[in-house]
């Protein structure tokens, strides 16, 4: 049995579906306040779900029964309730998680995590590389995936990059290059470190086909679209700002990752490919969807 915890989530959610296009078995973590419509949808998938919380480890030691394999894409970065924080899910419940997989003798863990190259300090990347580190010494077989940035979030009107209404936001200069991946190229890997040799004790880097700068992103994006984008910058000195003023860590974390993507998060792939022989999806074609 698969434990997925994340679910409900776009890349969660994702992760189901192939495994059970796949034939194998899958459990669902959800909560009382889980979306109807996501969980029905699940469960339309032949998915067990399983009502549990990675702020209750009782719910967890539960979920893990009879587990072969825990993958964890949880955040609260996208979706998140009210008693939600970083602190309480990103690092307390994935902590929680780990230990009820411990005990429950699960013998592989799989964790999404983000890019090594995001080095800007903020309550998520303390929160992302303590579980890392809590995943190494678990004594479970594990793989840690660290995406760049996804073409889902990061090109859509979330964080203001609105192709429908050709209107751009660029945080920095816009010039440096960055491995946009789709999270649907995620899942594939999430789900091919189950049976890959090379996904044991592993942590992948994982980025697109090819690293480009939000710049030439726009440039395709008007290719695809045939319009021309008004584009709006944010200096970095402006986050840069905004990050030390905040004090809620997701205002924190969400001006650290935008001072993150100014730098750029160039990820060679060429190696891990090799191993993992998926295809990889470009922004050219995110674009023409």
């Amino acid at each position: 049995m698969n434990l997925v915890v994340g679910a409900t989530g776009f890349l969660g959610s994702d992760i189901c579906r192939l495994l059970i296009q796949q034939g194998q078995p899958v459990r669902a973590l959800v909560r009382t306040t889980s979306d109807p419509a996501k969980k029905e949808a699940l469960q339309s998938l032949g998915i067990e779900l399983i009502v549990g919380d990675l702020k209750d480890p009782a719910s967890l030691a539960a979920a893990c029964q009879g587990v072969g394999a825990v993958i964890s894409t949880a955040s609260v970065t996208i979706s998140r309730q009210p008693d939600d924080s970083i602190q309480a899910v990103d690092l307390d419940g994935q902590l929680n998680l780990i230990e009820a997989a411990k005990n429950a003798h699960v013998a592989r863990f799989i964790y999404v995590s983000y890019s090594g190259n995001i080095d800007v300090d903020c309550p998520l990347k303390t929160a992302k590389r303590t579980v890392e580190q809590a995943v190494k010494e678990s004594g479970m077989t594990y793989t840690i995936l660290r995406p760049s940035s996804f073409m889902e979030v990061w090109l859509s009107p979330i964080v203001g990059f609105d192709a429908a209404n050709a209107n751009v936001t660029v945080y920095g200069a816009g010039q440096n290059k960055i491995s946009w991946i789709s999270l649907h190229d995620v899942a594939q890997f999430a789900v091919a470190s189950l049976t890959n040799s090379a996904a044991q004790n592993v942590v992948l880097e994982l980025g697109g086909p090819e690293a480009l700068s939000p710049l030439e992103v726009i440039k395709i994006f008007e290719a695809a679209s045939g319009k021309t984008f008004t584009v709006q910058y944010v200096p970095a000195e402006a986050l840069q700002s905004q990050l030390d003023a905040a004090t809620d860590p997701i205002q924190q974390s969400f001006a650290a990752l935008m001072l993150a993507v100014t730098q750029g998060d160039e990820i060679d792939m060429t190696a891990t490919l090799q191993s993992f022989p998926l295809r990889l999806t470009s922004v050219e074609e995110f674009a023409r969807r």
